[in-house]
């Protein structure tokens, strides 16, 4: 059995009993996902995930274990990202509390299903067709230029959304949750639910996610071990990710700038391969540490200051 082969099995087993762990004793449906309790969620998540980095070292080697961790932090500050759309989705539906924690889960486990088909894919093409890396690289560049440009509140309106608006022209949709349910029969016909909408929505959200995340992570590294691993771990922290960060959205305001540098330096990095440049997977690392980690430090401290600001002036009132 190959060193890879067992990295494949470890990982399996790791994220069953996690999955088990999380899921069946940690999150049953009649208990409340306070924030210290997703806090405890999302430091077991990233430990795993960090805890694979150390097994992958001594049993692959440091430089698939370097681009496995470069590859799930990229995906991992992508999910905050990420993130905050979900929170405007399940405020723009009025999700009630005791229902979020079911949809997430769902809606998780389908975009797991979506990204293994895609990175299936993607794999396949680049083995192929090897300039695709070259179209992909151009479209991070574009992206992360796009992204760091963009303002804040873009896309912040649920109901001009796409998704949305062509499921209200082939369903027949109810207004409310029904009671939890996914779809329900009134006068002998069956309607589906905003349970139903919200749920096939954060799908279809992560889908338009891993359109930019992917690419990237085959940036960083071509080894389907590192890109699936990378991925699964990153989607599977999402659910306690979202619980810890619901209420500081506005802490974390200049992220997308800090996400846009990674995609940037991600898609010259591809780009310069035409010229035979290869940039060495540490720097890629420091690059992702210092542009993530500094826009997080940069946004809360700027938060923190608008705060004491209006205290401030609610005093001098």
């Amino acid at each position: 059995m190959t060193p890879e082969q067992i990295s494949y099995i470890v990982f399996g087993v790791v994220v069953l009993i996690a999955l088990v762990f999380d899921l069946g004793l940690m999150s049953k449906s009649t208990t409340e996902i306070t924030m210290k309790k997703a806090l405890y969620q999302t430091i077991f998540w990233v430990s795993l995930a960090l805890g694979f980095f150390i097994f992958l070292w001594f049993e692959d080697g440091k430089t698939i274990a370097l681009e496995y961790v470069s590859a799930y932090l990229m995906e991992w500050s992508l999910s905050i990202d990420n993130i905050f759309v979900f929170i405007l989705i399940f405020g723009f539906f009025g999700v009630k509390q005791q229902y979020v924690p079911r949809v997430l889960l769902i809606g998780i486990i389908l975009a797991i299903v979506f990204r293994i088909i895609f990175i299936s894919v993607g794999i396949v093409l680049i083995e192929r067709f090897h300039w695709l890396l070259y179209v992909f690289g151009a479209l991070l560049l574009y992206t992360g230029i796009k992204m760091f440009t963009a303002k804040q509140d873009e896309d912040s309106d649920m109901s001009d959304n796409t998704v949305y608006k062509f499921l209200q022209r082939v369903l027949p949709l109810v207004a409310h949750d029904g009671g939890g349910k996914y779809s329900i029969v009134q006068d002998g016909k069956r309607y589906y639910t905003s349970m139903f909408v919200v749920v096939i929505m954060l799908a279809t959200t992560d889908i338009i996610f891993a359109l930019d995340s992917i690419p990237a992570v085959f940036a960083i590294s071509q080894n389907r071990l590192v890109v699936y691993t990378s991925n699964i771990f990153a989607v599977l922290g999402l659910r306690s990710l979202f619980f810890l960060l619901k209420g500081a959205v506005n802490k974390f305001a200049y992220l997308q700038q800090g996400i846009a540098v990674v995609l940037v330096f991600i898609g010259l990095k591809m780009l310069a391969e035409i010229f035979h440049i290869k940039v060495p997977v540490y720097i890629s690392l420091l690059v992702i540490v210092l542009c993530i980690g500094t826009s997080i430090v940069y946004s809360m401290s700027v938060a923190n200051k608008a705060l004491e600001n209006e205290l401030a002036d609610n005093k001098k009132e």
